[in-house]
């Protein structure tokens, strides 16, 4: 991805984390705070850091948010905040808001009102957390729509010495393997008769109820 322009509104613990990550991506980050220690601690971590009440149209409208490619609201525990910030941004023309809710409530306002994502990352957290928690072969989640998800699943039970061919996961279950780590190694994409061994990671794709049955198997 070429480089981007971001502007973070809210560097608490969730914006302050998207911030580092997008500026140690190479991308353009602009962190917004009305807290001066946050912005202190952000100012070698993001390309500029401002001190300011972005509640107030006025600012938000000198800092220029409408060119930037995304603004990201993390102000997620201040509905009202979250909420007014998000109307003025899109309303000034910024092309892509994404907005952090602290419950469904706030999450559904804030897509009435306009922002493009809604993100729910404590509770996106606590299902990846919990999913991974309830199978000892699961090393990661990652839910793209409530049905479909991308998951890590280490190789085991009844995976073990066998090949795509046989397992035939997309036929039965409607699971794709998308690739294969083998330690240092990625295999992408896995070739049909590649045999799964002991330490494999499969990184598969599929709807949630075909991946808990071959979760099953490697459990099995």
């Amino acid at each position: 991805m070429p480089p981007r322009e971001f502007a973070l509104i809210g560097l608490g613990r969730f914006g302050s984390s998207v911030a580092r990550t997008l500026f140690e991506a190479g991308h353009s980050v602009l962190g917004i705070d009305r807290n001066p220690a946050r912005v202190q601690a952000m100012a070698d971590h993001a390309t500029h850091v401002v001190e300011a009440d972005a509640t107030d149209e006025d600012v938000l409208r000198s800092l220029g948010l409408r060119n930037f490619d995304v603004v990201v609201v993390s102000v997620g525990t201040h509905l009202e905040a979250s909420v007014l910030i998000t109307v003025m941004l899109k309303e000034m023309g910024c092309p892509y808001v994404v907005a952090k809710a602290s419950s469904d409530i706030h999450g559904r306002v804030l897509q009435k009102v306009g922002a493009d994502r809604v993100v729910f990352p404590e509770r996106d957290m606590g299902i990846r957390l919990a999913r991974s928690l309830s199978n000892d072969n699961v090393v990661d989640l990652i839910e793209l729509t409530p049905e479909v998800s991308i998951i890590e699943l280490e190789a085991g039970g009844q995976l073990l010495g066998r090949s795509l061919r046989d397992l035939d996961l997309r036929a039965r279950y409607g699971v794709t393997v998308l690739a294969v780590r083998r330690g240092s190694q990625v295999v992408v994409p896995p070739a049909a008769d590649e045999k799964f061994r002991p330490g494999d990671v499969l990184v598969l794709v599929g709807g949630n109820s075909g991946l808990e049955r071959v979760q099953a198997l490697a459990a099995g």
